[in-house]
C-alpha cells in the first residue's frame, strides 16, 4: 500500500518512517535517527519539496486527500530534519543540554 501520490513514489521509501502526524513525532524521530539517515531523507526529498508543495496547492486545505496529507507531513519532517543537517550538522541541537520539544496543541494538518 503506498502512502503518496504517485508522482512521489520516489519518495515512498521514507513515507513510514517521516509522514509523521505530529511536531513532537517527528522531532523524536529525528533525534533517534543517525546523522546518515538524516542525509539520506534529506538529499532525496530537498530537491522536490517545491514540487510537493506546489502538489498540496491543488487542493483546499479542508479537502485535501490522504496521500497529499501524507505528503505535507513528509514536507514537515523535512523542515525538521534540515535544522539537523543544515545548521546543527547532528540530530540533537547544539549545547541545548537536557532542553526538550513538546507542543501541548498540533497545528493541522
Amino acid at each position: 500500500m503506498t502512502m503518496l501520490p504517485p508522482a512521489f513514489a520516489d519518495l515512498e521509501r521514507f513515507a513510514e518512517t517521516w509522514c509523521l502526524s505530529s511536531e513532537s513525532e517527528r522531532y523524536a524521530r529525528r533525534l533517534s535517527s543517525s546523522m546518515q539517515e538524516l542525509l539520506t531523507f534529506y538529499n532525496a526529498c530537498f530537491p522536490r519539496v517545491e514540487d510537493a508543495l506546489a502538489y498540496c496547492d491543488k487542493f483546499p486545505l479542508e479537502e485535501l486527500p490522504d496521500d497529499a496529507i501524507h505528503l505535507l507531513h513528509l514536507v514537515y519532517s523535512l523542515v525538521m530534519v534540515a535544522m539537523a543537517v543544515e545548521i546543527f550538522q547532528q540530530p540533537k541541537p547544539v549545547d541545548s543540554a537536557d532542553a526538550e520539544l513538546e507542543r501541548v496543541a498540533q497545528p493541522w494538518p
